[in-house]
C-alpha cells in the first residue's frame, strides 16, 4: 500500500500550498490528498497544484470534501451542497485522483424534530446520484466514518447499512483508524466492509477526543487495525496520514516527519509496505 499525507497539515500551520507539496515529497510520502474547495480554488490554483504534483512525481490520490448540508432539511441547502460535491468530483478528475473523501453531516436537534430516517434518506439519495457521476469520471466516493454521537455514519454498522442502501459500486468506505478507536469499534468489525473500502486514514488520539496526532503520541493500538486492513486485500488503496492543528505550528516539518516515520514503520511491521 502507498503512504500519503493530507495536505491540510501544512495549511493549518500557515504554510502555502507549494511549500507543503514540496515538503511532502522531500519527507518521503508516496502521494498526497488535497483539501481544497472547488468554489474557493480558481483554475490557476488548480493547475498550479496539478503541475507541481506532476513535477514532483507526487500523485494526488484523494480530495477531501466536507458536505454537512447534504442532510439538511431545507431543499435549497441540499441542492447547494450537492452541486458543490459534484464540483469536487470534477476537480478530483482534473487532478487525476482516485476518490473524493466525503464527510456527511450529523442529525440535527438531537433527532427530536426531523425524523432521523428522513435525514438518512436525504443523504442516501444525494450520495447515490453523486456515485453515478463518480462512476462516469472513473472515480470513487470514500465515505468517512465520524466518531461523534450524532453522526449519520458513526460506526461500522451504520456505514455498512448506508452502503447497502446506496447500493452503488462507486460508493465505498474510508477506514479511519483513529475514528474507529474513538467510536469503540474493534478492528475485527472491519470484515463487514470487505470489498467496500476505498481509502484509509491514520492518526493517533487520546482515546477520548478527536485528535489527529502523529502515531505514537496517543493510545491507539495500530497493529490489529492494520492487520485487519491487510486481511481485506485492499493492496491498491492508500494509507493517508491525517494531522490537524499542530500545537506548535512553527515545528510543523518535524511534526510531519515524525508522523511519516512512525507510520512507515507500522506499515512495514504489518507487511503493508516494503
Amino acid at each position: 500500500m502507498k503512504l500519503g499525507l493530507i495536505n491540510s497539515a501544512w495549511a493549518q500551520a500557515g504554510q502555502d500550498t507549494l511549500f507543503g507539496l514540496r515538503m511532502t515529497k522531500e519527507i518521503g510520502f508516496d502521494s498526497v490528498d488535497i483539501f481544497a474547495d472547488p468554489y474557493d480554488t480558481d483554475e490557476m490554483e488548480r493547475r498550479l497544484i496539478k503541475d507541481e504534483c506532476d513535477r514532483l512525481g507526487l500523485p494526488i490520490v484523494s480530495v477531501a470534501c466536507v458536505a454537512l448540508g447534504l442532510v439538511d432539511f431545507n431543499p435549497s441547502v441540499r441542492r447547494f451542497h450537492f452541486d458543490r460535491a459534484w464540483a469536487y468530483l470534477d476537480m478530483a478528475r482534473q487532478f487525476g485522483a482516485r476518490n473524493v473523501l466525503l464527510v456527511l453531516g450529523e442529525y440535527v436537534w438531537q433527532k427530536e424534530v426531523i425524523p432521523p430516517a428522513e435525514q438518512w434518506s436525504y443523504a442516501a439519495t444525494c450520495v447515490k446520484t453523486l456515485g453515478e457521476h463518480a462512476r462516469r469520471l472513473d472515480l470513487e466516493i470514500a465515505l468517512e466514518l465520524e466518531p461523534f454521537r450524532l453522526s449519520l455514519l458513526h460506526d461500522v454498522e451504520s456505514m455498512a447499512r448506508f452502503l447497502d442502501d446506496v447500493d452503488h459500486p462507486a460508493v465505498k468506505a474510508n477506514v479511519d483508524i483513529s475514528h474507529m478507536v474513538l467510536a469503540r469499534q474493534p478492528a475485527a468489525w472491519l470484515e463487514q466492509l470487505r470489498g467496500r473500502v476505498a481509502h484509509v486514514h491514520i492518526s493517533d488520539c487520546d482515546g477520548k477526543v478527536h485528535g489527529d496526532l502523529p502515531p505514537g503520541r496517543g493510545v491507539v493500538d495500530f497493529p490489529p487495525y492494520l492487520q485487519a486492513i491487510k486481511a481485506l486485500g485492499v493492496d491498491d488503496a492508500t494509507v493517508s496520514v491525517e494531522l490537524e492543528y499542530s500545537p506548535e505550528p512553527g515545528k510543523i516539518v518535524e511534526w510531519v516527519k515524525e508522523a511519516y516515520t512512525a507510520t512507515a514503520d507500522l506499515m512495514r511491521a504489518a507487511g503493508l509496505r516494503p
